[in-house]
């Protein structure tokens, strides 16, 4: 699962990159750009900065403490059942998002969808139907409007990038890099390679954006009608439309291979990650098992949401939504606030939750029961930056409630019977079983065994490798200065 902690440079650089760089990431980039222009195609920059922002503050403690999955340090810290709830909007944006697979593969990958999709554009710019587009700059850069849609544009913005770090697809290559050192490297090059392959499918859409498709053998309804613009719930569909419609054939099966191979690798490597997550106490047959229900259960589910939803950028948006709201400000805490508990773990995680299901989704037609300021009920679309807020609260609840209750058991406030989930005075004795394989802070020591007992640990006690507490705190006064 993490290729020995032994990837090498070049393809870890690759591999970090088709992290977002999937099908996805390419009809989605075209498709955001034919709306709104550059400005409105916020995904590619925001996904590349969050590989950037993971770099900075996560890669070297995540790799440095050894982890095997994204979800271990809650399993350590708060019990198995608690990060059992952290899997849940895990596994929810795996749902939504498709990831490239961990392996080789990734470099045949992005060279196949670089070249392809390059070899197509020359040929869908010399169409007399596309106009020049440098002759109508204001069409594709697009524009963001006024105080409320810069608001939602902010809102989403911090969306993509924070939301973008707690992943495992992520977490698993920057868990299989041999040093914390060539973890965070990989992150930074990555972030590049992100905004480089987000240019082809740019470029695509900004021609499909400036294409009289009346004048094309397009016609969206099949039954002889044609319009000048591509309608608006075949948007998603604008880089094969491109294709078909703009280039000669042989060229338009080269670019439709490249996003085909891209499709195909996000859609494994999203069920594989999904079902690498969760840690199993049950032998080789049961494991397998599990792990066959559920690379069923996430591929169906899947498609259930590809055929109901239109748009792919949606998707794309709806993917980091929870991971962002939930399981960031989760994460946030569990690596640099020691002193977090599970009383203010779960009370930050249904605050944020609650917070985040009461504005809605316009996307999935769940309607909001809070309107908040610039709500707007003819598009059911919240303006104010309402998921950023909820991803505070959540924050401050956790922060808050973990300080309350410590603060309460030791100082005699609260008797100890009453600590019921064990986590301050009543300590129990949790032990995470790992496999046989696992190892431990690679860079330094190996340590293989049959078994190892991790002790839960809480009220101060500190695990190996981490940052002091200085420099938590400061961690986490750096973002939450970056988010305002």
């Amino acid at each position: 699962m993490l290729a020995g902690r032994n990837i090498g440079t070049l393809v870890g650089i690759f591999t970090m990159t088709a992290t977002w760089v999937g099908g996805a990431y390419i009809n989605g980039t075209a498709e955001a750009l034919y709306n709104g222009g550059i400005l409105g195609c916020q995904a590619p920059v925001g996904y590349a900065l969050s590989l950037v922002m993971g770099g900075i503050f996560f890669a070297h403690p995540m790799r440095e403490q050894g982890y095997v999955t994204m979800l271990d340090p809650f399993q350590i810290k708060y019990g198995q059942r608690v990060g059992g709830l952290m899997f849940i909007p895990a596994l929810l944006g795996e749902v939504f998002w498709s990831a490239a697979i961990l392996s080789a593969l990734d470099v045949v990958q992005l060279f196949c969808i670089f070249i392809g999709l390059w070899v197509c554009i020359p040929a869908a710019l010399l169409q007399k139907k596309t106009s020049d587009l440098s002759a109508n700059p204001t069409g594709w850069i697009g524009q963001i409007g006024g105080l409320k849609e810069k608001l939602l544009w902010i809102d989403c913005m911090l969306l993509l990038i924070f939301g973008g770090i707690p992943w495992q697809v992520y977490f698993q290559r920057v868990l299989s890099s041999r040093t914390s050192k060539g973890a965070q490297r990989l992150s930074f090059v990555a972030g590049i390679g992100c905004i480089l392959m987000a240019i082809p499918p740019a470029i695509i859409g900004a021609i499909a954006r400036n294409t009289d498709w009346s004048l094309t053998e397009y016609s969206p309804w099949g039954n002889g009608t044609k319009t000048i613009s591509i309608p608006a719930d075949q948007t998603s569909q604008v880089v094969p439309l491109v294709f078909q419609y703009l280039t000669p054939k042989w060229v338009a099966f080269i670019g439709l291979g490249a996003v085909s191979a891209a499709v195909m690798s996000s859609a494994d490597s999203s069920v594989l990650s999904a079902a690498s997550m969760p840690r199993f106490k049950a032998s080789e047959r049961e494991v397998i098992y599990v792990m066959r229900i559920s690379i069923i259960a996430v591929g169906i589910l899947a498609t259930i949401m590809a055929l109901t939803i239109n748009s792919i950028y949606g998707l794309w948006y709806l993917c980091a939504d929870l991971v962002y709201v939930i399981l960031f400000p989760q994460l946030l805490c569990v690596v640099y606030f020691h002193k977090s508990n599970t009383y203010g773990c779960l009370a930050g995680y249904i605050v944020g939750l609650i917070l985040r299901l009461s504005g809605g989704e316009a996307l999935l037609h769940f309607k909001a029961i809070i309107h908040y300021p610039f709500y707007d009920p003819s598009t059911s679309i919240q303006y104010f930056p309402f998921r950023t807020m909820s991803m505070l609260a959540s924050l401050f609840t956790t922060i808050f409630i973990s300080k309350f209750t410590t603060n309460a058991f030791l100082n005699g406030k609260l008797p100890p019977e009453w600590d019921i989930l064990g986590c301050v005075v009543n300590l129990p004795t949790d032990s995470l079983r790992l496999p046989d394989t696992s190892s431990f802070n690679a860079s330094t020591m190996s340590v293989n065994s049959s078994e190892l007992t991790l002790q839960r640990l809480s009220n101060g006690n500190t695990q190996n490798g981490h940052l002091k507490g200085q420099q938590q705190h400061l961690a986490v006064a750096s973002v939450c200065m970056f988010l305002f």
